[in-house]
């Protein structure tokens, strides 16, 4: 007799197996149900989590063809092995992608107030701005900003961002960033007087950043008073060294680079 299968689904609307694809940490897949996208920190008793770029937790079950990888369906498995653990975010809390290479450097520019400025931004920022291909440099003074901007000449695709130190309304900094009124170029800054400040006390291990004296280099009396050596180059790179990520950084500063960040790369 002739055998028929139990099937009777006709073939043409039967779904083609999508490959299996092993839920390794760091893999960024969508749950096309919820439209939501994350990288994969666990997996386990069927279950995948994945966390998205804002740092927001989601288990799903791990269903034939139940994600989606560069907009093909796949089926998540549990690995086999133990493959090493690859970060899913940078220091600056975005989704880390391992395989991006670095793109190529943009027109746009951002400028820093500081070598310490420009140290601190490279190292929470440096994967973001590599991967957005936005080169940071460092200014020595904001006293020449109007001539410095107009040298560069910022157009709609050569964006320019400038972060400056203390930008408090009614000071120097302020009255310097209010002239600047290219539509192309925006000034923005924290309030602190020196970029130290911008890191957490609790991340150096001092109770608070000390009040110096009006008329006194701030650095040189934040050693003082901290029974720091005075050498305040040396010091920096101790601070720097407590920095790992964007937990370390006062919010007043985060705002500002991801703004300027966001301005160049628009």
């Amino acid at each position: 007799m002739r055998q028929y299968s139990s099937d009777l689904t006709p073939p043409w609307k039967k779904t083609e197996p999508a490959p299996e694809v092993p839920a390794e940490p760091g893999l960024v897949v969508e749950e096309p149900g919820s439209g939501f996208c994350g990288a994969v920190i666990r997996c386990e008793a069927g279950t995948v989590t994945l966390e998205d770029r804002f740092g927001k937790h989601r288990v799903f079950p791990m269903e034939p063809r139940g994600f989606l990888l560069e907009g093909r369906a796949v089926t998540l498995v549990r690995p086999t092995g133990q493959a090493p653990v690859r970060p899913t975010r940078t220091a600056s809390g975005s989704v880390a992608v391992p395989s991006a290479r670095a793109r190529v450097a943009r027109a746009g520019r951002i400028y820093v107030e500081g070598r310490h400025d420009a140290e601190l931004v490279e190292k929470v920022w440096g994967d973001d701005l590599r991967v957005e291909g936005v080169v940071v440099e460092y200014l020595e003074g904001v006293d020449d900003l109007p001539s410095i901007v107009a040298d560069f000449a910022p157009g709609p695709d050569a964006r320019l961002g400038i972060l400056v130190d203390h930008l408090v309304p009614g000071t120097k900094e302020w009255r310097i960033a209010e002239s600047v009124t290219s539509e192309h170029a925006l000034v923005v800054g924290h309030p602190y007087i020196d970029i130290w400040e911008a890191v957490k006390p609790s991340a150096v291990g001092i109770p608070g950043w000390p009040r110096v004296p009006h008329g006194q280099d701030w650095k040189t009396g934040v050693c003082r008073a901290l029974g720091w050596p005075e050498n305040t180059g040396a010091v920096w790179q101790a601070i720097l060294k407590r920095v790992s990520s964007y937990r370390d950084l006062e919010p007043e500063l985060l705002g500002r680079v991801e703004e300027l960040i966001d301005f160049v790369t628009v």
